[in-house]
């Protein structure tokens, strides 16, 4: 889907740097210091879109402190508005493709990682494009603790079945399997901050979840 530019937007993070983080690579291992809350663990969502997904986890989880990631500054632009609203302390927004965030982030920096309706790339010469090949699995690993976690939602279901063989290819460990996110078990549902993807279209199909922990 192509996005539509935002004049306001660079101008607009520019003028918030307490949330717009646009030179992330200054920060490598510094990512603490950008919070009031230095001590608290580091969640990282890997496409964070329009923002309602992290800020709603900043909102629900104060005690945890939230990056998200996006490569197009028309779209971080509105999640930084969102940020500024809701006047949370415990989130920051990077404009950065994400390609390799071992570029971005050192061992252990992040405790845990999120993959919200992540582009499916479905043609079968693109699967390495894919946030949950192996490439993008390798990658995660090195910034993330031995044993952390990783969730991933897509409402695709080609995506979601490559995920499941890719994950388990890599050693992950499954904590659980949701094919019906919205329509089955309440407790994972009670637990769950959509995006804003997912509440335009959950009631269209099924929404997929996988809750999986890297090998210790």
């Amino acid at each position: 889907m192509r996005i539509r530019k935002k004049k306001w937007a660079m101008p607009y993070m520019q003028d918030h740097p307490e949330y717009a983080v646009l030179e992330p690579s200054q920060y490598v291992g510094k990512w603490a210091d950008r919070f009031a809350n230095p001590k608290a663990p580091i969640h990282l969502e890997i496409g964070s879109g329009k923002g309602q997904f992290i800020i709603g986890m900043a909102q629900k989880h104060p005690d945890v402190n939230y990056i998200g990631i996006d490569m197009e500054d028309s779209v971080l632009a509105m999640a930084v508005k969102k940020a500024v609203e809701a006047g949370v302390k415990n989130v920051q927004l990077l404009l950065t493709n994400g390609g390799d965030v071992a570029d971005l982030f050192k061992q252990g920096e992040i405790q845990k990682l999120y993959l919200n309706f992540s582009d499916p790339w479905p043609k079968k010469r693109h699967a390495k494009r894919r946030l949950t090949s192996s490439q993008f699995l390798t990658s995660y690993q090195r910034i993330l603790p031995a044993g952390a976690s990783l969730e991933f939602k897509t409402d695709n279901r080609g995506l979601f079945e490559y995920s499941l063989v890719s994950l388990n290819n890599f050693g992950l460990h499954f904590e659980s399997v949701n094919l019906d996110l919205h329509h089955g078990n309440e407790e994972d549902l009670a637990a769950n901050v959509e995006t804003e993807y997912e509440e335009k279209f959950k009631e269209k199909g099924p929404i997929y979840k996988i809750r999986a922990r890297f090998p210790d």
